[in-house]
C-alpha cells in the first residue's frame, strides 16, 4: 500500500490506517481474539498506522491493540488520545494528561507513542498549556509527532505556534463533510487529516441493519442519522452510493474509502472491523481509482451530508 505524508515533522504512514476504537467500546459485544486477528490481518495487507485512545474501554482497548501489535512493533506508527472523562467531560489539566499518557504507554507496552493527541479541546485549559505538557514527552523521547482531534481553526493555530502539530484527526466522510472548512489552514501550516469514521458509523459499510436492530448500548443509538426520522432515509442514500459501487465492481465501503483518499494526499481514512474479510474488503479500497465521473455522481447522490446533519 502507498504511503501518505501527515504533517511536515517526517510523518508517514499508510494510506489507509485501521481504527480500534470498535475492539473496545461503542459499536456492541466484541470478541478480543477476533479483534486481534483483525488487526493483525490489516498489518498483513499493508496497514502501518493503528488508532486508539485511553476512551476506548478506559485502557482495555490499548492493552488489547499493544498486544495484538507487540510482534510487530517496529513496523508500525500507534496513535492514542488523551482529555475525556468516562462521562464524557473534558479533561486536560497538565496533572492528568501526565497521568493519562503515562499509562498509555504501560497499557500499550510500548516506549514511545508515535502520535498523541489531545481527545477534545478543553474549554478550561489553554491550548498552549496543553501542547506545553506533551511537548514535554517529545522533548523526553516518549512521543513523536503531535496531533488534535476535534478542534477548530483558532485551537490549531495557537496549538502549533507552541510545537509543531502533525496531523489534525476529525470526522469525515461522503455523509460528514463540515471538516473541509479546515482544509486550508491544514494545508498553510503544513498539517496532514485523519479521518475517523470514514464509513459513516456503518452506514457506507454495506452492513447496514434495520434501525431496531441495534442495542440499546451501542452509541449511534443517540445520534441524529439513527433517529426515526432520518434514518430511512439515510439508508437509502446509502444503497443509491452502493449501486454506483456495484457498476464499479467495488463495494460500498470501497467507494466511500476510495472517495476520502481522492480528496487530498494528505487524507488517511481510519476505517476500523472486527472481522477479517471486512478489513480486506476495506483496504483494498486502496486500489480503486475513480474518475472524475465518478466523484460527479456521487455528489449528486449526496450533495452536502447526510440527513440529520452534524453529528458533533
Amino acid at each position: 500500500m502507498e504511503l501518505r505524508t501527515l504533517g511536515g515533522q517526517g510523518l508517514k504512514v499508510s494510506a489507509i490506517g485501521y481504527g480500534a476504537m470498535g475492539t473496545a467500546t461503542g459499536y456492541g459485544p466484541s470478541d478480543d481474539t477476533e479483534s486481534v486477528a483483525a488487526i493483525r490481518h490489516a498489518h498483513e495487507l499493508g496497514v502501518t498506522h493503528f488508532d486508539t485512545a485511553e476512551m476506548y474501554g478506559w485502557g482495555e482497548g490499548e492493552k488489547l491493540l499493544g498486544q495484538a501489535l507487540a510482534p510487530i512493533r517496529d513496523e508500525v506508527t500507534i496513535a492514542t488520545k488523551f482529555g475525556l472523562t468516562p462521562t464524557f467531560g473534558c479533561d486536560s489539566r497538565p496533572g492528568h494528561i501526565r497521568e493519562v499518557v503515562d499509562n498509555s504507554l504501560r497499557n500499550l507496552g510500548i516506549d514511545t507513542i508515535d502520535v498523541l493527541y489531545q481527545h477534545m479541546p478543553d474549554p478550561n485549559v489553554p491550548i498552549e498549556d496543553v501542547v506545553g505538557v506533551m511537548k514535554e514527552y517529545v522533548d523526553a523521547g516518549k512521543v513523536k509527532y503531535l496531533g488534535l482531534s476535534n478542534a477548530d481553526e483558532d485551537t490549531i493555530r495557537r496549538a502549533h505556534a507552541v510545537h509543531p502539530v502533525s496531523v489534525l484527526q476529525n470526522e469525515y466522510s461522503i455523509f460528514a463533510r463540515q471538516v473541509r472548512t479546515l482544509l486550508p489552514v491544514l494545508e498553510e501550516l503544513g498539517i496532514g487529516l485523519v479521518a475517523y469514521s470514514p464509513l459513516a458509523r456503518g452506514f457506507l459499510s454495506g452492513a447496514t441493519h434495520p434501525r431496531e436492530h441495534y442495542t440499546s448500548d451501542d452509541f449511534r443509538q443517540l445520534l441524529a442519522w439513527w433517529a426515526p426520522e432520518n434514518f430511512d432515509a439515510n439508508r437509502a442514500l446509502a444503497g443509491e452510493l452502493a449501486r454506483l459501487a456495484d457498476s464499479l465492481g467495488a463495494t460500498l465501503s470501497q467507494l466511500a474509502l476510495a472517495w476520502l483518499l481522492a480528496q487530498k494526499d494528505y487524507i488517511v481514512p481510519i476505517p476500523g472491523s472486527r472481522n477479517t474479510g471486512r478489513v480486506a474488503t476495506n483496504l483494498a479500497a486502496a486500489d480503486l481509482q475513480l474518475t472524475a465521473e465518478d466523484l460527479a455522481r456521487i455528489a449528486e447522490i449526496v450533495p452536502d451530508g447526510a440527513k440529520g446533519g452534524h453529528l458533533g
